[in-house]
């Protein structure tokens, strides 16, 4: 059942807001210099990686690190506003319904997140599929605690049910939990010079980006 409710949520979804998307991407291109949409590795169901989709929040030249680990100072005005409201995952709608990701599950870390990973792996995490959001998530866990974070996900895998899965959709989208995190400290400024290679389209991945 939790696989065809996510294929006709995220079929639904991708036909009911695609035009969303497509406008979010314009604006974030006219914004900033780089993709609407950028492609990242991200770690899935066990253990195999894939490539995760999502609307751009931060500046081109971001280092390619965990968003709790990068400094406040590379999101953009509009890219804190979807991060605010979630919005910035609604891309990860074609891989729920590639079947790469679900609805629900733990949310898909990078490969350089190994203490994750490993914590991940012995508790089992990584027998479901990648959620855009989880029980972590609404209850503002994220990847800066990864034993913590790896122990919850965990306990979804082992006690998932579909009806558990529609109450933390339903908290997702009346607010629950928070954005991803990120760094307070300041950090380079953003410029367009010194850009790197416009073929690099990777951003930080890391605290729960709740769905939007």
């Amino acid at each position: 059942m939790k696989r065809f409710f996510d294929i006709a949520a995220s079929l639904f979804g991708l036909i009911a807001l695609g035009w969303l998307i497509g406008l979010l991407a314009i604006l974030i291109r006219r914004e900033s210099d780089g993709p609407g949409i950028f492609r990242q590795e991200r770690v899935g169901r066990h253990g195999r990686t894939f490539i995760c989709y999502k609307m751009r929040t931060m500046a081109r030249e971001t280092p390619n690190a965990a968003s709790h680990e990068t400094s406040a100072s590379f999101v953009t005005p509009l890219g804190a506003r979807l991060r605010r409201y979630k919005l910035d995952e609604l891309p990860q709608l074609w891989n729920v319904l590639r079947g790469e990701m679900s609805l629900v599950g733990p949310r898909p870390c990078l490969p350089v997140q190994t203490q994750l990973i490993a914590a991940r792996m012995a508790e089992g995490a990584f027998a479901v599929r990648p959620g855009i959001t989880g029980p972590a998530q609404v209850r503002g866990i994220d990847m800066s605690e990864p034993e913590r974070l790896a122990r919850i996900d965990g306990a979804y895998a082992r006690e998932r049910s579909f009806f558990a899965d529609l109450r933390l959709i339903f908290q997702t989208l009346a607010g629950g939990g928070q954005g991803d995190r990120v760094k307070l400290e300041a950090g380079p400024p953003k410029t367009d010079s010194a850009l790197p290679d416009p073929s690099n389209t990777r951003e930080p991945a890391g605290r729960a980006e709740r769905m939007p």
